[in-house]
């Protein structure tokens, strides 16, 4: 997954074959100008040594105050941010020292949506966090994911489960593809993960 997500980003170039986006192929494109389209909301967010507002306000750093809110709001961050000592100026330590890690998944995901660029890259981005934290985090990346091409590195199906496509790996290689559905019928390692992760009663709708 590491280096589907490193890929994507042009931290290198395939060695074969090529990846596109609208069918471009990324090395006909400057990196400035790909990255500029991409946003990332890693399984370790980056937390700056900075007030929440800034942290957020990384995203794009030419965001008004009231656009950091919105982003904050739509990404379930509002509320924790305005109990802080200072709110939204409220300075948030080394990595983030203050916040738990739900919080900094909200915070990055609030940078993310503030940045709205075209392609969204999630790695593992609800693996490290408690059911509850899950939930507000699934709930922002679902909006987040709307209306713009969202690619999903998980081990949680709960994550995938209402992709369009879902791609399922082992060992470095492509074994299957297709939809929630699709896979479970197939009866492979997907709806093997599924009986595993997926209780009577409890799978996502």
């Amino acid at each position: 997954k590491t280096t589907i997500i490193q890929l994507i980003l042009r931290f290198y170039d395939p060695s074969s074959g090529r990846i596109t986006l609208d069918g471009v192929d990324l090395r006909e494109v400057a990196r400035d100008v790909f990255r500029r389209s991409v946003a990332l909301v890693p399984q370790d967010p980056v937390i700056f040594a900075a007030s929440a507002r800034e942290n957020i306000r990384f995203g794009r750093p030419d965001a008004t105050d009231a656009e950091i809110v919105i982003a904050a709001k739509a990404a379930a961050a509002d509320t924790f941010i305005s109990e802080l000592p200072d709110g939204y100026d409220s300075y948030l330590g080394e990595r983030g020292v203050m916040l738990s890690g739900g919080q900094k998944q909200r915070i990055a995901i609030a940078r993310a949506i503030l940045r709205d660029a075209p392609v969204l890259l999630l790695d593992e981005a609800t693996s490290a966090l408690d059911a509850e934290s899950e939930r507000a985090v699934q709930a922002a990346v679902d909006k987040l994911s709307a209306d713009r091409t969202t690619l999903i590195v998980a081990h949680r199906l709960a994550t995938v489960k209402k992709a369009d496509r879902i791609v399922v790996m082992e060992a470095g290689q492509i074994i299957d593809t297709g939809t929630h559905d699709e896979l479970v019928s197939k009866g492979g390692l997907y709806a093997r993960l599924a009986r595993l992760q997926f209780t009577d009663g409890m799978a996502a709708e």
